[in-house]
């Protein structure tokens, strides 16, 4: 009785709870929060007091004092510090109610699908001390691909690659369940890295993660142009022989040399997939072909590569940024139907 009146006074929630960015679905609202998965925090006599969270952290990224600290709590796609990580669900879940107070919501939470027990257990503790009532696991895939709009109740294959900030998951589905899941610890943060990786060893300038992911952003490719050098941008760093100021001009083809080997692993995770999948599965998946979500999938020209290397259709999945989030909340507001694609209890 007192938990149906506590689920009539609260607002449930989905949570995307991801290595760069957080979204937050609202049960009759649709997604109400889309912030960067940041913390920033005082250190304070051995306490971490947060100082900020999501958009405004962000911006403290690499800039802050001596005795602040701004971090992504969340690392491949789970739990890399516990105390600030639920620190930052307690905020998103005050700032989606927009108010102080708020009665405690039944909250269902994305995990990738390599994620141990441990880690599974991680994220649920972290969601019950920020106040849900009842925590549920999806797996990611598995809620992009309801997201996405795949038919994975149908006796047929279907196949996502979701493609995050810190793993990629690929999925075959069949049946409303999972068939296959692969996942492989590479996305947007490696891309990052990768890009300045490429630029200290090649134009001797070192540049942040923030600048690396504008970049990618803006002209970030799986593949070199056919001619010339693409699309240019002026990236401004710290030179990494003689730590002077400096600025150069960075080109689409030098982007592609940069992403070569992250692209690579994907492509590589994907062609393991459909090597280990059934036969007729793998008659159904030529059928239908291969649907990307996640920003990984925004990168330019990577459903080319992805096209070219596995010889099957590739598709771009509307929203792609907001398939988990939007999958995830699907499962909310139908909960009772769709209670079998929920994850065991850990």
């Amino acid at each position: 009785m007192i938990g149906s009146l506590l689920g009539m006074l609260s607002t449930d929630m989905a949570i995307d709870l991801g290595t760069a960015n957080t979204l937050v679905y609202v049960k009759g609202q649709g997604i109400k929060l889309d912030e960067p998965s940041v913390v920033a925090y005082m250190n304070q006599g051995g306490r971490k007091v947060v100082y900020a969270v999501g958009n405004q952290a962000k911006q403290m990224l690499g800039k802050t004092p001596l005795n602040m600290e701004a971090i992504r709590p969340m690392r491949d796609g789970v739990i890399a510090d516990f105390e600030v990580a639920e620190e930052m669900i307690k905020h998103f879940i005050r700032k989606v109610h927009n108010r102080r107070a708020f009665v405690s919501p039944l909250i269902i939470i994305c995990v990738p699908s390599s994620a141990t027990n441990v880690e599974r257990r991680a994220i649920h503790q972290s969601a019950l001390a920020a106040g849900a009532r009842e925590v549920q696991l999806i797996e990611e895939p598995m809620a992009a691909a309801i997201g996405a709009g795949l038919p994975i109740e149908e006796p047929a294959g279907s196949m996502v690659v979701d493609i995050g900030g810190g793993t990629t998951e690929v999925a075959v589905l069949s049946l409303g369940g999972i068939v296959y899941s692969r996942s492989v610890r590479v996305g947007g943060d490696k891309m990052d890295h990768a890009i300045m990786n490429y630029l200290r060893k090649a134009k001797q300038i070192m540049i942040g993660e923030m600048s690396a992911e504008r970049i990618k952003k803006e002209i970030g490719s799986a593949k070199a142009p056919d001619s010339g050098d693409g699309l240019t941008v002026t990236v401004r760093g710290r030179g990494s022989t003689d730590g002077v100021p400096n600025e150069v001009e960075v080109t689409e083809a030098m982007m592609a040399e940069a992403l070569a080997d992250p692209v690579g692993e994907i492509v590589e995770a994907i062609k393991l997939a459909l090597e280990a999948m059934a036969p007729e599965l793998a008659a159904d998946i030529v059928d239908r072909g291969i649907v990307l979500t996640g920003g990984g999938a925004l990168l330019r020209n990577l459903d080319v590569v992805i096209r070219e290397q596995a010889q099957l259709p590739v598709m771009i999945a509307d929203d792609p940024l907001k398939c988990v989030a939007n999958g995830c909340g699907y499962v909310l507001e139908n909960l009772v139907r769709m209670k079998n694609v929920l994850s065991p209890e850990v």
